[in-house]
């Protein structure tokens, strides 16, 4: 798979606690370059980085981030006020304790209600594998296709651990028609980014790849 193919399946990601607008713009900078399909960043950056970047590149934020344990109403809210800012696409974070408790009632209400509030954009779901046994998970493919979500996605890059092979093959054998994969988190070579994609991922969060190609590009 060439680089390039690579590159339209990157959300090209920053979201440190200290990233400053110059590092933002940085990033939407290389990623207009090296099109990628996103730039994934803070919510107190989307209206300035797609003031910034306008039709020329998609800008996702991230809602309930990275713990998910805000109420429903307040990541409602936050995914409006991202649409109210320019942001394209929203990827939320579930409430683990709900799961925890055998709540996928909640769990999917929620989704529901985030995507509504999303008005449309697309709405990728973090579920945090790394804290879940493959039961949760497997069900967690079911509550995330019901309730019409655009996308599962493995990890926050915030937890223990990020996306495994073995997470993509769980979530493409029982994830429902229409529900795309994104695997985020400890994406850090080319090889693992084109297997992941092999696998069914049609999105890779990482802020590496690009990197990578500049390095491939130079040499």
């Amino acid at each position: 798979m060439r680089v390039e193919e690579i590159l339209r399946h990157v959300d090209h990601t920053l979201l440190s606690q200290t990233a400053t607008w110059e590092e933002i713009r940085k990033l939407c900078d290389e990623a207009i370059e090296y099109q990628t399909a996103s730039v994934c960043i803070p919510p107190s950056y989307v209206q300035q980085a797609k003031e910034y970047v306008g039709s020329r590149m998609a800008v996702c934020t991230v809602i309930g981030f990275p713990n998910g344990y805000h109420t429903t109403a307040v990541k409602a809210a936050e995914a409006a006020d991202a649409v109210k800012n320019g942001a394209d696409e929203v990827d939320m974070v579930i409430d683990l304790g709900w799961v925890k408790d055998g709540r996928y009632d909640l769990a999917e209400e929620e989704i529901r209600a985030v995507k509504k509030a999303a008005g449309g954009r697309i709405l990728k779901v973090i579920i945090e594998t790394c804290f879940l046994t493959e039961e949760e998970k497997i069900r967690l493919c079911g509550t995330v296709t019901r309730a019409g979500a655009d996308y599962i996605k493995t990890s926050t890059g915030f937890g223990g651990a990020g996306a495994t092979f073995d997470d993509i093959r769980l979530f493409a054998e029982h994830v429902g028609s229409g529900v795309k994969i994104k695997a985020a988190g400890g994406i850090s070579t080319l090889e693992d980014a084109e297997k992941f994609l092999e696998l069914g991922a049609d999105r890779l969060g990482t802020s590496r790849i690009v990197k990578l190609a500049k390095q491939a590009g130079a040499e």
